[in-house]
């Protein structure tokens, strides 16, 4: 019990001392005040602004694409987004086209090689230019950024591997900054869209690449874009923020401040991204504010998409600080769910349908623009609006959708519907009219309604369905969703998967679970030696057998396998190797011989401003590398080795009593039939061969990745393990 104790203390302490200088050692408020006193100047640049020309003028709409992933090894995904893409945004009229990153996938056949491929990017920019064509769109309103996957093997910006330069709508039209920003005007109102590209400076080869790395030179760029028109209205205005990376596998800057900080301090609507693709879940959500109540473990994990609030009084007094917040939307891969995402603007009210292209191209999109999704839209803000009565009452006096068709609609009906019952109940059911303009850029359908009616503390009592037909008769329904006229959210629940990739801080939680894991693993080889050596705390066979305690029992194991010294004193050599020496010799970059070296700190890569002979990149990208490493391999084989020399003692036990210490064959034949002919060593065995599949399988896809020679690259990393295994089981196999 003592072993145990010791690891479980030390895994706290180290949870608890890394989780603190993880975390920025200031507050939300004071992180934000320090962007705000930054050094870094900047070039101020005349805005882009467009003005949004003919109706509706109280809204406007643009589409996000994501992880389109063309690839030479899976033409379709071009040859879909040719086919389908065109049509569909000449229909949708959008003002903006933002893709949010990996416009290539940059991977081998057997995905285990990840560089640039000029290949891809050749048919990236002709698809690109034959989709402008058949949308009859302009080339200005599309916006790219890259992804990791754009960046795999990027040595240095400019290069001839720059494909994105070269390649890129941004990079054509000469949007070379890693900030860049467009300003929509529509009846005097402006809505601000900042795109920002958090890739790494030097693009990484894959497996370690998969984080945002803002900088804080890029995180002031932020701040200034967002702040551009801040002087110059005083009217509201929307601001809209895209990128690649959500938040969850975004890192900090140098100086433990993030994108998160930023966007509070704008309150920016909303952040819409991609990277994650639609197969981790469909609720990829997560409601962000400000609150100086949140605790540390609470920066890490968030459990569920709404951010617990602890400011349940409304403070409607003037001059109230507003509370700061917004909302960060992930949306499904074009890669294999060939999803494309509609945003839209309704006098303040954000909202937005994805539509799935995966069966073809849509004949008819609806696009409810209020009321809006009370799981994934509302906001603290709006809620204070309405409780405080500083709303524009014109915007809730109507039900209203955006209604895209490659035929005339000839109906349009809304209708709600009340769950309180248990079941649904139709309370309203009214035509929708479309509102009439010469110069339309789309048709916006609208239905006046009581909406005072509607009031409800629940959030989710009523339910909007809208249903339009086209002249063919065609029906098309949207997803019945449920909405609160009053602010408040409705509460929605991440699955496992989900909570995973958006609920944990992964930059944050890499430090605690290393540090935690070695602990752990250092602990078990050095407390049950101890007590063997300075104590007469023995454990043993005959002892757990009188005594048949978990404590024991683990005691016996460990306390056997400190008896095999080779085994013992590898695994404790092989641990501090993993924390004092390079694990991998890797070449990182697409040109050149040049190789980095991996430690648990990241790579070490030659210097490109030479005022240093390396520097190192990809923290904490080497996570991928790391931790299934110490948790799969090292974790696994260093227990298997004790219940191997703990299964030999068994044996010998066994074989004493039975034989009286005499070597004869009758003693052995009994001891046959009594333990099985050693089944427990076969399952062991099994579990050997099972660790080292697993390990040699990781080591080739290093090989692969980054062009390494096992022997000469990372002799010490692919081969201890499986030698320490081998040994055991050779030591192990008799008397």
């Amino acid at each position: 019990m003592g072993a145990l104790a010791l690891t479980l203390t030390l895994i706290i302490l180290v949870l608890r001392v890394t989780t603190i200088s993880c975390s920025s050692p200031y507050s939300s408020r004071e992180t934000i005040d320090k962007v705000e006193g930054e050094e870094f100047q900047f070039q101020s640049q005349n805005p882009v602004l467009i003005d949004v020309k003919g109706g509706p003028d109280s809204v406007l709409w643009v589409v996000q694409l994501s992880d389109l992933h063309f690839s030479a090894h899976h033409p379709d995904r071009a040859l879909d987004f040719k086919k389908f893409v065109g049509p569909a945004l000449s229909m949708i009229n959008p003002s903006l086209v933002l893709i949010t990153g990996d416009l290539t996938d940059g991977k081998s056949k057997d995905s285990l090689t990840m560089k640039l491929n000029e290949e891809e990017w050749l048919e990236y920019r002709d698809v690109m230019e034959d989709v402008v064509k058949s949308s009859r769109l302009d080339k200005s309103i599309f916006f790219d950024l890259r992804g990791n996957h754009d960046n795999f093997g990027f040595p240095v910006a400019g290069g001839s591997f720059d494909f994105f330069s070269k390649y890129s709508i941004n990079g054509q039209l000469g949007r070379n900054k890693n900030v860049n920003s467009v300003t929509l005007q529509a009846a005097g109102q402006k809505h601000l869209f900042v795109g920002v590209d958090s890739t790494l400076s030097v693009g990484l080869r894959g497996p370690t690449n998969v984080f945002g790395h803002p900088t804080d030179e890029l995180l002031a760029e932020l701040d200034l874009e967002l702040s551009q028109w801040d002087s110059q209205s005083t009217k509201p205005m929307t601001k809209i923020s895209f990128g690649h990376f959500p938040l969850s596998f975004s890192a900090l800057s140098n100086s433990g401040k993030s994108l998160k900080d930023i966007f509070l301090k704008h309150s920016v609507s909303a952040y819409i991204c991609g990277h994650l693709h639609a197969r981790f879940g469909k609720n990829l959500k997560r409601h962000h504010q400000l609150s100086h109540h949140i605790l540390s473990l609470q920066k890490i994990f968030q459990f569920n998409p709404h951010q617990v609030s602890y400011d349940s009084i409304v403070n409607c007094s003037i001059g109230a600080t507003p509370v700061k917040e917004f909302w960060e939307w992930e949306m499904g891969d074009w890669r294999k769910r060939r999803a494309m995402r509609i945003l839209a603007i309704d006098r303040g009210h954000v909202s937005y349908v994805d539509i799935d292209l995966k069966s073809g191209g849509k004949k008819t999109i609806i696009l409810p623009t209020f009321p809006i999704d009370s799981r994934f839209m509302s906001t603290s803000t709006s809620h204070h609006k309405y409780k405080c009565q500083v709303m524009v009452p014109s915007s809730y006096e109507t039900v209203r959708a955006l209604i895209f068709s490659v035929s005339p609609i000839v109906s349009v009906v809304a209708r709600i519907y009340d769950s309180r019952p248990g079941n649904l109940n139709l309370v309203l059911e009214a035509k929708m009219g479309k509102i009439a303009d010469n110069t339309s850029r789309g048709d916006l359908y609208v239905a006046t309604w009581n909406y005072r009616a509607f009031e409800d503390p629940s959030p989710d009592r009523y339910w909007l369905e809208i249903e339009a037909t086209d002249v063919t008769g065609r029906s098309t329904l949207t997803d019945l969703r449920p909405f609160s006229i009053n602010g408040l959210n409705a509460k929605i629940s991440w699955t496992w998967l989900e909570f995973k990739v958006m609920g944990c801080q992964w930059a944050a939680l890499y430090f605690p679970l290393l540090w935690s894991a070695l602990c752990f693993m250092l602990s078990i080889l050095i407390v049950p030696k101890a007590l063997l050596i300075f104590s007469n705390k023995r454990f043993t066979y005959k002892k757990f057998l009188s005594n048949k305690g978990f404590k024991t029992f683990i005691g016996w194991v460990l306390q056997e396998l400190s008896k095999v010294p080779v085994v013992w004193f590898g695994m404790l050599g092989y641990l501090f190797y993993l924390v004092l020496f390079p694990w991998v010799i890797g070449k990182v970059f697409i040109d050149g011989e040049d190789r980095g070296y991996m430690t648990y700190k990241g790579w070490a890569v030659r210097s490109f401003d030479q005022r240093q002979k390396h520097e190192y990149v990809g923290f904490p990208d080497v996570m991928l590398i790391v931790i299934p490493h110490l948790l799969v391999v090292v974790l696994p084989s260093l227990l298997v080795t004790g219940f191997l020399a703990a299964e030999k003692d068994v044996y010998r036990e066994q074989f004493l009593s039975l034989t009286g210490k005499k070597d004869d064959n009758d003693g052995k034949d009994k001891l046959k039939s009594c333990v099985g002919m050693r089944w427990i060593r076969k399952v062991l065995l099994v579990v050997c061969l099972a660790i080292c599949w697993k390990h040699f399988k990781s080591c080739w896809a290093l090989v692969k990745a980054y062009e390494m020679n096992p022997v000469l690259h990372f002799p010490a990393y692919t081969f201890t393990i499986p030698l320490l295994l081998a040994y055991t089981v050779y030591k192990t196999r008799s008397l």
